[in-house]
């Protein structure tokens, strides 16, 4: 049968048209699952890195309890409710309720500020500044607030903006977490799905290995950014308290925010020392001891990051780390765990296309003495 028969060609030209049709229904379909499930995204990745993150410990409690799946991913949902939405809750009650004892300060005319150390003034850099302004507020109020009203309502509206921010991400991981205990109520089906994912999409060969390293990945990126964080964040929130320092429950939660968005903790600890030594009360003794644990625990993470990061990932500590970052500034804090899983994903995949070509050019005879092959 030529080309040019008109049956052949009449065969041809249904042939194409059933194929366009199927892949505009698959288009279609493609197309707008993508666009249902968008807003469900974030809340569903957050979940299932939440639930991979967590799953050893599920399986363990599971197995403290008899093997009882849901109950064991309830008690660590309650938990985690619990240890994260009653301080959240407290602490938006305690900055509510100072929010609303300063706006009625200001407008009973109440609120004094006390005069200034001296000391503030010989503070290096900003000082000066910072000592005058001290003062005319000191002195009157009412007109220093007047002078600077369009700084304090452009500061305001970017705090109402990162408070309300701030609310809505701690609901979406809240209820991330509601979702994360279904799926590891139901783990082991949900592991071999994407088991039978990851083998259809890289092959049965690779498809293991895939699986085991995005989920090694995802515990690795929990446990040495967010577990070092938080270590971070209690040391400074103890040293915090001890010394007296205010809103320390406010600035460990900072630091907990800044350890996870990668940044150093001293931007908040050393900031903390100038304040102990220029205001306040303490002994010189005291300040050096406490000057001294705060310059310890603020520079932690460069201990315990190296240690914690990478760990348990067959793939190097640098690649997982720079996935993490690349991620999170490209997609927020979600792409902590997604540019490091993809990033070492990548990774794997290109050093097995290399290790491939490596195996396909040694000789017979390389191969028996281990001897590197000639060009």
């Amino acid at each position: 049968m030529s080309l040019d028969d008109p049956t052949f060609r009449k065969l041809l030209a249904k042939g194409l048209m059933d194929l366009f049709i199927r892949l505009g229904l698959i288009a279609f379909v493609v197309v707008m699952s993508v666009q249902i499930f968008a807003p469900f995204a974030g809340l569903m990745l957050w979940a299932l890195i939440l639930a991979v993150a967590l799953y050893p410990l599920h399986r363990g409690l599971a197995g403290r309890i008899g093997d009882r799946q849901g109950a064991a991913a309830a008690v660590l949902v309650v938990a985690g409710l619990l240890l994260i939405g009653t301080p959240t809750v407290m602490l938006g009650s305690s900055f509510a309720d100072r929010i609303h004892t300063v706006y009625t300060g200001l407008e009973n005319q109440s609120l004094a500020i006390p005069q200034p150390p001296a000391s503030v003034a010989e503070w290096p850099l900003v000082g000066d500044k910072v000592f005058k302004a001290w003062s005319t507020a000191a002195r009157d109020l009412p007109d220093f607030l007047k002078e600077i009203e369009p700084q304090i309502k452009s500061i305001s509206k970017f705090m109402l903006s990162a408070a309300a921010s701030t609310a809505a991400g701690i609901l979406q991981f809240l209820g991330a977490l509601i979702i994360a205990g279904i799926m590891m109520a139901y783990g082991e089906a949900g592991s071999r799905v994407m088991q039978r994912i990851a083998n259809r999409l890289a092959g049965p060969a690779e498809g293991p290995r895939i699986h085991s390293l995005s989920t090694a990945t995802i515990r690795s990126v929990a446990t040495g950014v967010i577990g070092v964080a938080f270590i971070q964040a209690l040391l400074l929130g103890v040293g915090f308290i001890m010394a007296g320092v205010p809103g320390a429950g406010v600035l460990a939660v900072v630091v907990l925010l800044i350890g996870i968005m990668q940044l150093p903790a001293l931007l908040i600890s050393l900031p903390v020392i100038a304040y102990l030594w220029g205001v306040g009360d303490a002994s010189t003794t005291m300040n050096i001891v406490f000057t001294v644990y705060l310059l310890i625990a603020g520079s932690a993470d460069n201990v315990l990051k190296p240690l914690l990061l990478g760990r348990g990932v067959d793939v190097p500590m640098p690649i997982v780390l720079i996935g993490a970052l690349g991620g999170m500034v490209s997609a927020g804090i979600i792409g902590l765990f997604v540019g490091a899983v993809l990033l070492g994903v990548g990774y794997q995949l290109f050093m097995a296309w290399v290790d491939e070509a490596e195996d396909t050019t040694a000789t017979p005879e390389d191969a028996a003495t281990g001897a590197p092959s000639s060009s």
